[in-house]
This record gives structure tokens, sequence and C-alpha cells, in this order.
């Protein structure tokens, strides 16, 4: 009798083991968006409080970016040497540090702030497909739809609240950014379980994809491409989308909104395109799909008229939500084990963070040289055509390694 009960209480650990695991990778996704996102509608008041210029409060949206570039070929080494579930739990001591930096000071501990959370984001961003791969090898498409949806909602709801928690705080903008501190802090404490079950550097066979042959290998490039030219997409459209439609006579809050129907739309999709994703044998329909929704969103912008403006907007939010979906699934389908998609994951967010940090700027010039949105805009539908390119490539049923 005593074997049954054993069994049973073994059984009882182990499940809720699991829900700790996953109420924990849903509390530290929850802190890889929000903390970004919360900065942009309060830059004005962040400006102006401090007495700095335009030109050192953009740097301050910047610092993220490049410090994925910069940081994320470091995750895979990092994962090795300590194991993924302790240098995730450092990645949430250093973020919790400077959430909590952010608002409290002056000028130098803002930044301080925004670089320890950037480095904290950038290791995360690279190691959590990788951990979902080595913790869930039969469910990487729920649980990454679950990564992604736990992400996205809160980096919306950021956006959304951050006025209205300044406005109804005595802190203003130091309340709007400060209180994902909060956030950050209890993810800490969900997340202490898991490093007394670390697993510490790469099991035999684990060992992943040597630098050199990473790098030299062609579906790595296409899916690192892929990874850099979706992201370029949407951060040219975070950054510009409300310009352009204030341009044409929108109210600047009424642009305001078509950016956050951008952010909405994605929701249910970064769910689900992950599942769909992980249930094909390979994802080349899912490739096509997002291509046409991308480009049929972009040029209802670009030739359409005020009506719409909407329908295209919600079109290219689906789309940007499996363009996501599939990069984050490349990773893991195209990886023999963990730490060969945690090398793959480096590889192409620190190019496709780079990539993507140029594409607003290079937006902008182009507003510059032609006086118009026009070829900035067709400039972005040539790139949806590059991603099909790649993408189909990377939708091939194949491994890096095996190339």
């Amino acid at each position: 009798m005593s074997v049954p009960v054993k069994n049973e209480k073994e059984q009882r650990r182990s499940t809720a083991s699991i829900i700790i695991l996953v109420v924990g990778i849903i509390f530290l996704a929850t802190n890889l968006r929000a903390p970004i996102t919360a900065v942009g509608p309060v830059v004005a008041s962040i400006r102006d409080s401090l007495g700095i210029s335009n030109a050192a409060i953009g740097t301050l949206t910047t610092i993220p970016l490049l410090a994925f570039a910069i940081l994320s070929p470091f995750a895979p080494r990092l994962a090795r040497r300590f194991g993924m579930e302790m240098v995730l739990f450092f990645v949430l001591v250093v973020l919790s540090i400077g959430l909590i930096l952010r608002p409290f000071g002056g000028f130098s501990t803002l930044y301080l702030g925004t670089i320890l959370m950037g480095a904290g984001i950038a290791i995360a961003n690279v190691l959590m497909p990788a951990f979902i791969k080595m913790k869930f090898p039969n469910n990487i498409g729920m649980m990454t739809g679950v990564y992604s949806i736990s992400m996205n909602l809160t980096g919306a709801l950021a956006a959304g609240l951050s006025i209205p928690i300044a406005m109804s705080s005595s802190f203003g903008w130091k309340g709007s950014i400060g209180i994902w501190a909060i956030l950050a802090v209890v993810a800490l404490v969900i997340w202490i379980p898991q490093i007394r079950n670390r697993q510490n550097g790469a099991l035999p066979g684990q060992n992943g994809v040597k630098g050199k042959s990473l790098w030299r290998s062609k579906l790595a490039w296409k899916i690192t491409i892929f990874m850099g030219l979706q992201s370029l997409l949407f951060y040219s459209l975070v950054a510009w989308l409300p310009v352009i439609l204030q341009s044409r006579g929108m109210e600047s809050s009424q642009a305001g909104w078509m950016l956050s129907a951008i952010q909405f739309a994605q929701l249910p999709f970064t769910f689900i395109a992950p599942i769909i994703a992980g249930r094909m044998k390979n994802q080349i329909p899912l490739v096509w799909l997002t291509f046409v929704l991308m480009t049929v969103g972009l040029s209802g912008i670009l030739f359409g008229g005020t009506l719409l403006v909407l329908p295209s907007v919600i079109i290219i939010g689906v789309a940007a939500a499996f363009a996501f979906g599939l990069a984050m699934m490349f990773f893991s389908l195209r990886t023999r084990n963990s730490f060969e998609a945690a090398d793959l994951s480096a590889m192409a967010q620190s190019f496709g963070y780079l990539l993507a940090a140029s594409g607003p700027p290079v937006f902008g010039l182009l507003f510059d040289l032609t006086n118009g949105w026009t070829f900035p805009l067709l400039l972005l539908i040539a790139a949806t055509f590059v991603i099909l390119l790649v993408g189909l490539g990377a939708a091939k049923d194949d491994f890096v390694s095996e190339e």
C-alpha cells in the first residue's frame, strides 16, 4: 500500500513543480516588454522634469536595443557555465535593481537603471526560447505561445496605462515607470524554486553548434535575417505610424490608438501562431500567410484612404504576431537541443536588434530625402519580399547542425 501512496505523493510534487515553473515563466515574460513600453508615453515628462535635451532622452529608448545587440552573444556562454535556471535568476536580480533605480534620483540613476534593465532583458530574450525547449520538449508551441502572449499583453497594457498611472500618482512619471519594479521582484521570488533544480552546463551531446559553423550555416542566416527584418518592420511602424497618420490629417489621439490597435491585434495570435507552427512538419504555409497579410496591411496604409487605416493596422498586427511567433519557434524547431537553440537565438537576436535599431532612423532619413512617406513605406513592403524569401528557407524541416 505504501508504494501507490509514495507514487501519488511524487506525482503531486511533480504537478506542483510544473505549475510553479509555468507561473515562473509567465511572470518572467511579463518583465520583458512592459518596462520598455511604459517609457514612451511619458518621455516628454521625463525630459522636462530632468531638464535634458531631446537627443539625450532619445538615447534612453535606444539603450535597450543596443543592449540586446551587444549582450545577446554572451547568453549561451553564461547558460553553459552556470545553468539556465541560475542565469535567469540573476537576470531577474539585475532587472529588479535596474527598475528600482530608474525612477529614484536623477539623470545618472535613470540611465544606470535603464542599462541594467536592458542587460537583463537581453539575456532573458535569448535564453527563454531555449529554456522552454529544455523544459517542455513535447509542448514547445504551447509554452512559446504562453510566453509570447504574457510578454506582449503586459507590454501593451504598460503603454496604455503609463499616462493614467502618471496622472493618478503623486509620483508622476516616476511612479509610472517605477511600478513595474514590483512585478520584477514578484517574478524573482517565484523563480527561486527553479535554482534548486538547476542544470549546470550542457549535458553530454548538448554542446550546441560551434560558433564558426553556426555563422557559416545558411539556415542560421535565413533565420537571423527573418528575425531581423520582422523586428525592423515592427519597430519602424511603432516609431513612425502615428506621425504618418497625423500628417494625413488624423488627430494625434486617434493616431495613437491606431498604434495600440496593432499591439492588441497581435495578442491572440502571439499565442495561436506558435501552437500552429509546432504542429506542422514545415511552416511554409505560415510564412506565405505572414507575407500576404503584411503586404496587404502596408499597402493599405500607403495607398488606402482613412477608412482603410483601421483594418490595415489590424492586418499588420496579425502579420506581426505570426512573424514574431515563427521567429521564436525557428530557434527551437531548427535545433537539436536547448543549448543549440540558445546559440541560434543569440545569433539571430544580436543581429536582429542591430537591424531593428537601424529601421526607424533610416525610415526618417528617407522621409527627409523625399519629403514624403511613399518611399519609406515602399521600403517596408520590399522588406516583406525578403522576409518571404528567407522565411521559406527557414520554414523547411531541417536543423542548423546538419546542413
